[in-house]
């Protein structure tokens, strides 16, 4: 993997607060089921995401289109990383039937990056989006969207398409992105943050949130975390969710510390402080955990 050497020392124990509940009621079974039978991607599955269990038994799920074989060989990420295949034409239309099948009021929508399309997936977006629409009109979507590798097109694609939330990772702090991010840019990110958030000024009456994400674990400092808060709110994000970073194998980057929940009630505190919006801050959070609580609680501080 380029940039990165994984170490060849056992992982650290996991403590007490990252023991994940193993839960497979019926609606585990039915929901992963529907997935499978649409010919789906989920980052549940994709990302071995530690809230599968809880999501999926809640008839959540958040859908990962334009393919499973990313682009880029991020030392975080679980998903596979490879020479993409066709985008599926159905697929927006698919991901709108599973929609309207799990009768969900907020629908999460991410992607793989796909650097090697001329529209960087930007179009792709936008049908999904306009296909949910069609299919559940009354369904709040929020898009997880790549950097577009900086294409200012193609995030005015996406925003053209006016979604209830625009979400873009920023992952890490500045000082590590080289490491973690592997392709990727601190300022680049930040800069298609502020122009979603210009537009969102500029378009009242479309509702739409900016939202953005960190992980913590990495090498990371809490100083860093705050100039990283600090950096998200000067690019005009209402919304910011931080978790703990877990290693997916061995041939990933390590985990350095694992952050204690106090640590995290404080980094919520320290972002409130700021004005965000909402801070969903914990050691299991991720950036769509709770994504619908996430949106009515931005909602109700009223900024």
């Amino acid at each position: 993997m380029s940039g990165f050497t994984p170490r060849i020392a056992p992982p650290k124990k996991k403590p007490e607060w990252l023991r994940i509940r193993v839960r497979t009621s019926g609606d585990f079974g039915a929901v992963r089921g529907m997935v499978k039978d649409l010919g789906l991607h989920t980052v549940c599955e994709e990302a071995l995401c530690p809230n599968i269990y809880e999501c999926y038994s809640n008839r959540t799920a958040t859908f990962m289109i334009l393919g499973d074989q990313c682009t880029r060989r991020c030392g975080f990420c679980a998903v596979d990383k490879g020479i993409p295949r066709q985008v599926d034409p159905a697929e927006p239309r698919n991901v709108a039937e599973a929609v309207r099948r799990m009768g969900l009021d907020h629908a999460v929508v991410t992607s793989v990056d796909r650097d090697d399309l001329p529209d960087q997936g930007s179009g792709h977006f936008v049908s999904t989006i306009r296909e949910i629409r069609g299919s559940a009109p009354a369904t709040r979507v929020e898009v997880l969207i790549p950097d577009f590798q900086g294409d200012a097109a193609c995030l005015d694609r996406v925003l053209e398409a006016a979604p209830g939330i625009l979400n873009h990772n920023l992952e890490t702090v500045e000082r590590l992105y080289r490491r973690v991010r592997v392709g990727s840019d601190y300022r680049r990110s930040l800069a298609l943050l502020a122009s979603a958030g210009a537009w969102r000024d500029a378009h009242p009456d479309a509702g739409m949130r900016t939202k953005s994400g960190v992980m913590v674990g990495l090498g990371e400092t809490f100083d860093e975390i705050l100039v990283a808060m600090d950096d998200l709110r000067a690019s005009s994000v209402d919304i910011m969710t931080i978790g703990q970073y877990l290693r997916p194998s061995m041939k990933h980057l390590p985990v350095e510390r694992y952050w204690t929940p106090e640590e995290f009630a404080r980094l919520k505190e320290e972002g409130m402080a700021r004005g965000f919006s909402y801070i969903e801050s914990g050691p299991l959070v991720r950036s769509s955990y709770h994504a619908h609580e996430q949106a009515a609680g931005a909602e109700q501080t009223g900024r």
